[in-house]
Order: structure tokens, then sequence, then C-alpha cells
């Protein structure tokens, strides 16, 4: 074991993964042409803690109606240029909606239906400048009390279930 684990700390257990090969811009211009329905996207804006994103995966899974594996059934698409990805989104008819805590805006008044994008910033600074920019428009999640903002990924499960909650009312 610690010749294995390189003298880590093992605990008795050892884990040999191979990673999958990043899934690019290509990959998503496929999924999008494959789609009979229109496309429910989350953007994740420079997200860097790996339980965050472990999380916002998970809800998107089940947004997805995927029981369990959200890594393995979300796909994940890494891109070297956001803006132009998002630019290049609205250009396929996709409505780009990003969070920001000064938005005037409300998440629960805001359309949230057809083909979609919900835009999260990272945890400590938000949507950069150049992507919130490039966003069709910006809302704030109505907050009570003395809490200023949630965790990403929080913030993605109320984003998530709010578009589900309008996509599936009558």
């Amino acid at each position: 074991m610690e010749k294995l684990t390189e003298n880590g700390h093992h605990q008795g257990i050892v884990i040999r993964y191979k990673a999958r090969p990043t899934k690019t811009q290509t990959s998503l211009e496929d999924i999008l042409a494959s789609l009979t329905d229109p496309p429910f996207l989350l953007v994740l804006d420079e997200v860097q803690d790996p339980h965050n994103l472990g999380a916002c995966l998970r809800t998107a899974a089940i947004v997805r109606a995927v029981a369990s594996g959200a890594a393995d059934n979300v796909p994940i698409i890494q891109v070297t240029n956001l803006a132009r990805t998002l630019r290049w989104l609205q250009e396929q008819g996709v409505w780009l909606v990003g969070t920001d805590c000064e938005s005037q805006t409300s998440l629960f008044e805001t359309r949230l239906t057809g083909s979609l994008a919900l835009v999260l910033g990272s945890e400590g600074t938000g949507l950069r400048r150049l992507t919130q920019k490039t966003c069709d428009v910006l809302v704030h999640i109505p907050m009570l009390g003395k809490v200023e903002s949630l965790n990403v990924s929080v913030a993605a499960g109320i984003c998530l279930y709010e578009a589900v909650r309008q996509r599936h009312s009558k």
C-alpha cells in the first residue's frame, strides 16, 4: 500500500482511476444538435472547489431525473474561452441567465423556459465581468435576513429547480 500511494495516506484502500477525455465545444455542438427538446444548460464560471462542483453536478443530474453517478451522466464540457462559447450559445437561440447579487431582477420573476443556460460564478467573486456582459439577463436570488450570498452549489440548486418548476407548471 505504501508503494502504491507513494508513502501517502491510504487508510487501507487504493483506487486507480483513469479520467475520461475532456469534452470541448465540439462535443457541445454535437450534444445540442442531437437534442429533441430545448437545451437546458448549467454553466459554471471558474468554480474552484471540487465539493461545490460535485454538488452542482449531482443537482443537475437529479434535474435530469438520473438516480446516481452524476459525473457519468451529466456531460461536462470544458472550454478555453467562456465568453466566446456563451456568444455561440446565443447564436443557437439559447437564453443566458446569469446570477448576480447586485441585480435588481429576481430569479422568480424571470422566464426560465425554452432554450436556457443558467450561468453561475465562482465561490468568492461570482461571474467575471465579461461573462456578466455576455448574459442576456442578470438575476438575483431573493434573500431573507442578513445572509448576503449563497454557496454556488446551493444557488445552482435553487436556480435549476425554479427553472424545472416553471417548465412543468401549467
